[in-house]
């Protein structure tokens, strides 16, 4: 039986995946996209049950290599002090977001310019901030427009999440340190938005949104895209990325849901599989053309990866907070955001306040702490904390650094034997700093806000959701991997489009930023199949 043509092949069915399909299907193009993992079914999320913590130490865990499901890889991270966090399913890892759904600033795109480090990016905020409009419109964002940290002209917002008990403590601390802070922009409707019901604060947004009000992409891009046209196929592990006698891609070797080998030939080829799964298929496509790995004459292929840095920093209060009642994400401090040599670090962070721990987490770290011991006195210990804390976490820059990667393991493979991805990842010491500062001047607002205790992790182990820059953008093919527009330089009618394509990291949340990039590239290409010049 003779292989399949399609017009365009999407890999990954993530937030970028979905934002390119949903773009392209005006076109009338054939479209195929092949998902690894499954479709969700909100019905059983483990924010659908009483049991979910427990859950999301097992099916529904942040890492692969805990959850070890079928659609799961292995990744060796043993030379990382802060592990991969994905989920592969429709969606992809804004299935277990938390919704956080910030822009990037404007300086994000010019450090090397304003800071002189890492390079400027091939575009900026001005190009971006329509998509970013766009974006924000599909998804459904909550907030309030007026930021001062922020350009204005961004677009309406619904209306923000409620602080509650939780944002009132930590406003007081700020307000009282004479800092920065502002409610959120959440990636979680407060009214019913697009056939989509308001959130009703389930509280475990990090375990999937069975109500739907959170913006994963399965209930936002995906839907439209379907009744446009697209196919989105699921249980289908591409091996690699096929090219012809000039270099260019003709389409993929795939293993379909029965185990079965399948080859689909395209006229376009689109990789959205993040920051780690990107440079993993194209380092395993290897041919003659491309013997270091497809779209790799640079050899930047997997280097430079970024992970932010997180710190984790709370307090205990006397006074009742929100517990774990309601969406984690309340409010933003970008304080420190921007860079001042006086710190002693380059960039800068964003501290993201949430409400306290859901009630297993609470005795685990409150144990950890010395604050509720075994014995006699443990349920009184726990009263005092449980519903007493909140706090919050830093998301600091990563600056790029070649000996930060993404390899090929010798020896580990999927269950489809195709290699596993290998991390080599150790923290600057501009990281380091930065951490020591976040967790410092958090400590102070936990305090001024009235916590009579402050407990802090940092790094955060299991931290690693934002993968990013291992296949960088620009114009110079001797620097980068794809161009202003996610083509690769090597190969013609290849695109990547997740934020392996990132040149820096910023210090917030690069959720928004890598759908508004690819509405961007969408568009561009659309631009190019009107004049025909998309490969030339």
């Amino acid at each position: 039986m003779p292989a399949e043509t399609v017009d365009v092949l999407i890999i990954g069915a993530g937030a970028s995946g979905a934002a390119m399909a949903w773009s392209l299907a005006e076109t009338k193009m054939q479209i195929v996209c092949l998902e690894q993992g499954v479709r969700m079914n909100p019905l059983l999320y483990p924010s659908a049950g009483k049991d979910w913590e427990a859950r999301t130490a097992a099916d529904f865990a942040v890492s692969p290599n805990v959850r070890k499901l079928p659609v799961d890889y292995p990744i060796n991270e043993d030379n990382s002090p802060i592990k991969v966090a994905n989920f592969n399913g429709v969606g992809g890892g804004t299935v277990l977001y938390a919704g956080h759904f910030p822009r990037f600033h404007p300086s994000d795109f010019q450090v090397k310019s304003l800071d002189g480090v890492a390079d400027d990016w091939p575009v900026g905020y001005q190009q971006l901030s329509p998509y970013y409009a766009e974006n924000e419109r599909i998804t459904g964002v909550a907030g309030m427009n007026g930021d001062p940290a922020y350009p204005s002209g961004n677009a309406p917002r619904l209306p923000p999440l409620p602080l509650g008990r939780a944002g009132k403590v930590l406003a007081k601390g700020f307000n009282a340190l004479g800092w920065h802070w502002w409610p959120s922009d959440t990636a979680i409707i407060t009214q019913d938005y697009d056939g989509r019901a308001r959130c009703i604060n389930l509280g475990a947004c990090t375990a999937g949104c069975a109500q739907g009000a959170k913006g994963s992409a399965d209930v936002t891009y995906w839907p439209h895209a379907e009744r446009a046209g697209v196919e989105l196929r699921t249980r289908c592990r591409v091996r690699e990325i096929t090219v012809g006698a000039d270099g260019n891609a003709t389409g993929a070797i795939y293993f379909d849901g029965d185990g079965n080998e399948q080859v689909i030939h395209a006229h376009m080829v689109v990789v959205a599989c993040n920051g780690v799964g990107t440079p993993r298929l194209l380092l395993n496509s290897k041919s003659p053309q491309h013997p270091d790995g497809l779209a790799n004459s640079s050899g930047l292929v997997g280097k430079n990866l970024m992970l932010h840095p997180y710190a984790w920093i709370a307090g205990v209060f006397d006074e009742p907070t929100d517990g774990h009642a309601g969406p984690a994400k309340l409010m933003r401090s970008q304080e420190f955001y921007e860079t001042d040599h006086q710190r002693g670090f380059v960039r800068g962070y964003t501290l993201e306040i949430q409400r306290g721990m859901a009630p297993v987490r609470a005795a685990h770290v409150g144990l950890r702490h010395g604050r509720i011991p075994w014995g006699k006195a443990h349920h009184d210990a726990y009263r005092d904390v449980f519903g007493h804390t909140t706090g919050m976490v830093a998301v600091c820059e990563d600056l790029p650094e070649e000996h930060n990667r993404v390899t090929l393991d010798p020896s580990l493979t999927d269950t489809h034997g195709i290699a596993a991805p290998r991390i080599d990842y150790t923290l600057s010491d501009n990281s380091e700093r930065m951490l020591a500062h976040a967790v410092a001047r958090a400590t102070e607002v936990l305090t001024a806000g009235g916590a009579n205790e402050v407990w802090s992790e940092s790094p955060i182990t299991y931290g690693g959701w934002h993968l990013m820059g291992t296949a960088r953008m620009g114009t110079d093919p001797q620097r980068s991997v794809v161009n202003e527009w996610g083509r690769a330089h090597d190969c013609r009618n290849l695109f990547i489009i997740d934020g392996s394509i990132f040149v820096t990291s910023a210090g917030v949340n690069p959720t928004n930023t890598i759908q508004a990039l690819t509405l961007y590239a969408a568009d561009q290409i659309k631009s190019r199949l009107n004049n025909a010049t998309l490969f030339d």
